[in-house]
């Protein structure tokens, strides 16, 4: 007679999540694979330099997610989201969390968007498997973002069920409220790839119903220097910046000397003020 199994009897653990990385620095790739190959439940299968080889690399390996940067060169990160989408679970990765942008990739699908700084690499691995299994996570700053943007859209979304929110004002109409026409926004699939490479930059004023970025093309500094401007403009230490960047403590040091002297700066407050747009005279025009 054949024995049942034991109830306790062990069970094979679940195949590892498989992960495609796609950023364009390499290094932030390497670093990112090596950190995610720590653990024994994610495996990393493909890395890839921009949008194009993502979706390579998805339809060869048929992740169960990407790990997405937003600004890539060729195809951004934005662009090839909905593609993305279609065969794996898509998490942004990323060090803008502005609102705008945040908005928009989730509603190309984004499970999640997460911003380099405020995270370690248990609290990543743990944000792989939620958005794996189809829980949407956000950090800090994409949280705040999104929690901004929606409450500065009055739009209303849709009918609520018959008794909420419902007017309470004696001289409101009786059959609803009146609400002024809404403009559609300002942000879609066609004008947000046109932010792509500024994507990280803050407005410093308004036109037309749009944030105005500040002119930064003045300062000429170069790519690794804007991003770690926009670092240092977000309120992070030297330390946090090379742990986000992968690089030494020394090196971004020397990288603020340089920046402090083509923004013509002392100081973070005022290096940060001028590259915001909100020092005066700043953001502007070339002066």
């Amino acid at each position: 007679m054949t024995t049942p199994p034991h109830p306790f009897a062990s069970v094979p653990p679940p195949a590892p999540l498989r992960v495609v990385v796609a950023d364009d620095n390499p290094v932030v790739r390497a670093g990112l694979t090596a950190l995610l190959t720590g653990h024994e439940d994610i495996t990393v299968v493909a890395e890839a330099a921009d949008g194009r080889e993502a979706c390579e690399a998805a339809r060869a390996h048929r992740p169960d997610v990407v790990l997405l940067d937003v600004r890539m060169p060729g195809v951004d990160g934005i662009s090839a989201l909905p593609y993305l989408v279609r065969i794996a679970s898509v998490v942004m990765l990323t060090y803008s969390g502005e609102s705008e942008i945040v908005r928009e990739a989730l509603r190309r699908g984004a499970g999640g968007y997460l911003v380099h700084g405020e995270f370690t690499a248990d609290q990543l691995a743990a944000a792989i498997r939620d958005i794996g299994e189809g829980r949407p996570h956000f950090t800090p700053t994409a949280a705040g973002a999104l929690l901004s943007q929606l409450r500065q859209d009055p739009r209303p979304t849709g009918t609520l069920p018959d008794g909420l929110g419902a007017a309470r004002a004696t001289n409101a109409p009786p059959n609803g409220l009146d609400l002024p026409h809404i403009p559609p926004s300002p942000t879609s699939a066609e004008n947000l790839s046109q932010l792509q490479p500024g994507v990280a930059r803050s407005s410093s004023g308004w036109t037309g119903g749009r944030p105005v970025a500040p002119d930064r093309s003045r300062y000429r500094l170069s790519a690794r220097e804007a991003e770690i401007m926009d670092l240092i403009a977000s309120g992070m230490t030297n330390q946090q910046i090379a742990a986000t960047c992968f690089i030494s403590e020394k090196t971004v040091k020397n990288h603020i000397n340089r920046i402090f002297a083509k923004l013509h700066s002392t100081s973070r407050s005022e290096a940060a003020a001028k590259w915001l747009g909100t020092a005066p005279g700043s953001g502007r025009g070339v002066g």
